[in-house]
């Protein structure tokens, strides 16, 4: 196969891939009314069907990477593959809510697998000069995976069933598999041993730091769970950097977060993951109360942000690659910011949905703006072959920041509004949502350091790497 055919075709299966990764991480919300009812599930049960997912997801990053490297990146990538399209299958077929959640770990680690690799293998199959479009479109497929799950889980849950909404991977993961093992190509990383102990430390460390945000709200966030999982993931993840700074083979080298660029772009993925995963979560079910609308209605009024997303993020990762991606991902967080500001200062009880169109547009805009680029400067931070383990690293602390953001949104929601009435919804979104703006605005600020050097006239990217300013 001609390798500019080979590499739009691994940018096709990469980003359907990652689509439907990014779809199930809101798609069941939805039907959880249908499910309790079906299934008979306690509500702890339902918050663990949301959460499992991604649970597994944030635990899963970094480790996954890192194999992947060490015994294959098609290999790993068609088991990841594999792994989610089983899980999805077994979802569906779930007959008890323990069943459900258990599924829907399991999908959460062959999401884990597949979403980190997909930008490894575009920087391996794609030459430079091609990569802004490649990018822009893998990145358009995330978000709108993303912005597209409740929607699609409303539909298919009001059509189909809620089993449905899991069924549906599962052709897609069949139709992907034999094109996947035909056009990517086998590479790897470094022979190197496995880092055991790095994988014990990152994994758990991970694990409790996930697990205390994703049950923060529901458990409190004085409570001696919450504290306890909190402070053991953050010794851990201590220790890991401790052993990875003196580990002769390294999981993730140290190394990366000397570089200004990796820094930067990791710092501005977990602010931009923060506010937008927060605030997004808070505007759906604003969306539904304030104008009355059903999930499938507030979903489709959500694609003014997606459809926006969509049609401008090639084009951004485009320009990325041509004039670097600093002055995208600044302008694109601060478009975000306003747009943030922009919904909080305007929502109110009795407006027309219409009002709300051009700050939803706006935040799509600048969704695209910086995430596309981000997408660009993880790997022209660091040189190719590194390039699956820094993307997981940035995955995970992008992750890390969504849990953040919906966990610490949603306590400034609950301290200022509640559920009583329309007005206590909007109340409690409101300085939610300015909370989240400044998150992202501090994100802005932050992408201006990330330095101004054009892809277009670095360097081969050994030489970039190498003589890059260092942090210390």
């Amino acid at each position: 196969m001609h390798d500019v055919r080979r590499g739009w075709w691994t940018v096709a299966v990469v980003s359907v891939t990652t689509f439907m990764a990014a779809l199930d991480n809101l798609i069941v919300t939805v039907a959880l009314p249908v499910i309790r009812t079906e299934l008979d599930a306690s509500l702890e049960s339902l918050e663990w069907t949301v959460n499992a997912y991604t649970l597994a997801f944030g635990v899963s990053l970094i480790p996954a990477a890192a194999l992947a490297e060490r015994f294959g990146r098609r290999r790993f990538f068609l088991a990841g593959l594999a792994l989610f399209t089983l899980a999805s299958a077994w979802a569906g077929l779930a007959s008890s809510p323990a069943t459900l959640v258990a599924a829907r770990l399991v999908q959460g680690v062959g999401g884990a697998v597949v979403t980190p690799l997909s930008l490894t293998l575009i920087a391996h199959q794609v030459p430079r000069e091609r990569r802004g479009p490649a990018l822009g479109t893998w990145s358009a497929a995330t978000a709108l995976g993303i912005a597209l799950g409740p929607l699609v889980g409303g539909a298919v849950a009001d059509t189909a069933g809620w089993h449905w909404i899991f069924w549906i991977n599962v052709p897609v993961g069949l139709a992907l598999l034999p094109i996947a093992a035909v056009v990517l190509l086998p590479s790897r990383g470094a022979r190197e041993p496995v880092d055991l102990v790095g994988f014990a430390l990152v994994t758990s460390g991970l694990f409790g730091v996930v697990f205390g945000l994703v049950r923060s709200n529901a458990s409190g966030w004085g409570s001696p769970l919450i504290v306890g999982s909190l402070s053991v993931g953050v010794v851990l993840l201590t220790a890991f950097v401790l052993w990875e700074s003196r580990a002769a083979t390294p999981m993730v080298p140290l190394r990366f977060f000397t570089r200004r660029r990796f820094v930067v772009t990791n710092v501005v993925g977990f602010l931009m993951s923060f506010g937008v995963f927060g605030s997004v979560f808070l505007l759906t079910q604003l969306l539904q109360s304030l104008f009355d609308f059903g999930p499938f209605d507030a979903g489709l009024r959500m694609l003014f942000w997606s459809g926006a997303t969509t049609l401008v993020s090639p084009v951004a990762a485009s320009l990325a690659e041509r004039f670097g991606p600093r002055p995208f991902m600044a302008a694109g967080l601060g478009l975000l910011a306003v747009a943030f500001v922009w919904i909080a200062v305007t929502a109110s009880v009795g407006m027309s949905w219409v009002g709300l169109i051009p700050p939803f547009v706006l935040g799509g805009i600048g969704n695209s703006l910086a995430f596309a680029p981000a997408a660009s400067a993880v790997l022209a931070a660091v040189a190719t072959e590194d390039a699956g383990r820094a993307s997981g690293v940035n995955n995970a602390i992008r992750e890390v920041g969504g849990a953040f953001g919906v966990a610490v949104l949603a306590t400034v929601f609950a301290h200022h509004g509640g559920f009583a009435s329309v007005q206590d919804i909007l109340d409690g979104t409101r300085p939610a949502v300015l909370v989240g703006a400044a998150f992202v605005a501090v994100g802005a600020v932050a992408a201006l350091f990330y330095g101004s050097v054009r892809p277009a006239v670095r360097r081969p990217e050994a030489e970039q790497v190498t003589r890059e300013p260092s942090l210390v």
